[in-house]
């Protein structure tokens, strides 16, 4: 039988308002620096590469796969957005991804869209690409440093995310509790939770975040070089090249695709992602009390398609399927239209940026 997807992001009740609030403000300069990435660096030939991108990260994060100790996690494809985009466009490109699973899959909280983006959207491409660029500085395109670095890169940026999420985990019970000192949101200590994220994810999902990102770029390089040389190159450096990039890139739409048709396999992970359990679960783990903050808010927000099933099939493949399809096409539609909103104000080919 197959299991009931993992929700894989933060949901809601699990942080306070406040540290929520703060995170979303963390997170705001970073859209404010992708947008202007936008205007600056993309113009309309380079759209279906940023809507592709988007729906990429959207698919891979449906792939959940099995952690040590019972639970599961997954790759997001963040080390690769940022590698062929640059970090300041891959935040609006997986950004886009987590607010359309927030919102219409349930995946990951309503309020938690700033934690989520600030761990996934921000912290993963930034970490990676530095990584990346540290490994690959001064190579030419083809150098199989570059490889590495994408591997290397990706192994990083995720693990640290997972540092991350679990100290907003952690700090949680010391900072907001009631008067007898019991948590009011995520029940862990920091001691539990940054061993039970950082450990798991460092041995498997990391290194899948690794090996999905070194495999594209070995593609690229290949196939389509162009594409690799847009993060760090100067806007319009490598239009002449590219002029038949975007053409080429129908090999990694048919991936994509496939990717859509196979997700159903993300469905035989057991167990569920660690410190994403809902109040029920938690009281069949054998949690002695339900943290009241959590139980207020972990049913804020009624995703219209929650837990990637169709209403009418519910919890099948093929409702994963449709789900699947569904989501990459909303995620690379509004990528689309969101970045062509920006580089349509871009100078045409051929004239002088002012």
């Amino acid at each position: 039988m197959l299991n009931s997807p993992a929700y894989m992001h933060i949901p809601d009740g699990y942080l306070s308002p406040l540290t929520s609030l703060i995170l979303f403000i963390l997170v705001l300069p970073f859209w404010y620096r992708g947008v202007r990435g936008l205007r600056r660096r993309i113009n309309a030939r380079n759209v279906p590469l940023i809507a592709l991108m988007a729906a990429f990260s959207f698919i891979i994060m449906m792939f959940n796969v099995p952690l040590p100790g019972g639970t599961t996690g997954h790759a997001v494809a963040g080390a690769l957005v940022a590698i062929v985009l640059g970090p300041d466009i891959a935040v609006i490109a997986i950004s886009i991804a987590l607010i359309i699973q927030a919102i219409f899959f349930g995946d990951g909280g309503i309020l938690q869209i700033g934690a989520n983006c600030f761990n996934m959207a921000v912290v993963l491409p930034y970490i990676s690409y530095a990584i990346y660029r540290l490994i690959a500085a001064g190579r030419p395109i083809t150098s199989r440093r570059r490889v590495v670095g994408a591997a290397v890169g990706g192994w990083i940026g995720l693990t640290v995310a997972a540092f991350f999420a679990a100290v907003e985990f952690g700090i949680q019970p010391i900072f907001w509790h009631a008067a007898d000192g019991a948590p009011l949101y995520a029940p862990y200590s920091l001691s539990v939770a940054i061993p039970a994220m950082v450990i798991p994810h460092m041995l498997i999902a990391s290194v899948i975040e690794g090996l999905v990102a070194a495999l594209v770029v070995l593609y690229l390089q290949r196939a389509n070089t162009p594409v690799l040389e847009m993060a760090e190159r100067p806007a319009g450096a490598v239009e002449a090249e590219a002029s038949g990039s975007v053409s080429r890139l129908r090999w990694l739409w048919v991936g994509l695709i496939i990717l859509v048709i196979a997700t159903p396999l993300g469905l035989l992970a057991p167990g569920t992602a660690w410190g994403e359990w809902s109040s029920s679960q938690l009281a069949n783990m054998g949690l002695m009390f339900i943290p009241h903050g959590m139980a207020a808010l972990e049913n804020l927000w009624g995703a219209p398609l929650a837990g990637y099933d169709l209403p009418a099939l519910g919890n099948t493949s093929l409702g994963y399927v449709l789900s699947a399809l569904v989501g990459v096409a909303l995620v690379a539609i509004i990528a689309w239209l969101f970045t062509r909103l920006f580089a349509s104000a871009q100078p045409h080919e051929g004239q002088k940026e002012q």
